[in-house]
């Protein structure tokens, strides 16, 4: 079987500044020791390591197809570095977070992007069909008008900002249920409440844009990057190579599929 690496670089935390709540999970931002910041998902948390397979793979792809995604790191986190944080239940998730973690790189004043409220940039439809179509084909729950996970970076300069694509921990559903995964491949993608599901988009324009692009060697060199810590010890699978070969199977079935679950935006 032939296979492909897409390692992610490796840094170690040097100084942990400060606990995000606007989630659930509270990632937590992080110094490391090449001099860059991370926003750092931590394995303790309640959504667990399958979270961060999904941020790795639904996130790597998006590069792969030309979406912008900040710089994925893997983070040897030790919790000694962030001994000053006041809150127990963070030291908490901390400790329970020893090891390899997954990093964000901060973009430096970037802004949330808010869709449908004045004054909020026009998003390209181009690159809206492109984003929805990854969604879709990724079972993304997590990019609503709500809580759209789009940053716009750079925030100012002569550069019009540009769409960041941040957060895809709820996506690949089908990974939390290996016994029924295979009902999922051709499962239509609910996109009423889609940040971008504006009237009008080409769906048919970004599927034959983007579909033939996933290959099995491409998603083979995309899973490759999940740390096998993260892959182990899953039911009804013998090694972590294993579990990645799910992975292809599963998402080079649904891309074929794509007339299933494509989003048919009304014009």
């Amino acid at each position: 079987m032939e296979t492909h690496t897409n390692r992610l670089r490796t840094v170690t935390a040097v100084r942990y500044v400060t606990p995000l709540r606007s989630g659930g999970s509270v990632p937590g931002v992080v110094e490391a020791d090449d001099l860059g910041t991370y926003v750092v998902k931590f394995t303790g948390s309640a959504q667990g390591r399958k979270a961060l397979v999904a941020e790795v793979v639904v996130g790597e792809l998006a590069r792969h197809l030309g979406l912008r995604v900040p710089e994925l790191v893997l983070v040897n986190f030790d919790p000694s570095v962030a001994a000053g944080e006041p809150h127990e239940e963070v030291q908490d998730l901390l400790h329970a977070s020893a090891g390899l973690n997954l990093g964000m790189d901060h973009l430096p004043g970037a802004a949330d992007f808010t869709p449908r409220t004045p004054g909020a940039p026009e998003a390209d439809p181009v690159e809206s069909a492109r984003i929805l179509w990854l969604d879709a084909f990724t079972a993304n729950v997590d990019r609503t008008v709500h809580s759209s996970n789009l940053m716009t970076w750079p925030a100012s300069g002569p550069q019009k900002p540009l769409l960041w694509l941040i957060d895809h921990g709820a996506s690949l559903v089908f990974h939390h249920r290996w016994e029924s995964a295979a009902d999922a491949v051709g499962k239509a993608y609910d996109f009423r409440f889609h940040a971008l599901g504006s009237p009008g988009l080409d769906m048919a324009a970004a599927d034959a844009e983007l579909a033939h692009r996933v290959t099995p060697r491409l998603l083979r060199r995309i899973v490759a990057a999940v740390p096998d810590a993260w892959l182990a010890d899953e039911p009804g699978f013998a090694t972590p190579e294993e579990v990645r070969e799910a992975y292809v199977a599963h998402l080079a079935s649904r891309v074929r599929m794509s007339d299933r679950w494509l989003p048919q935006v009304a014009s």
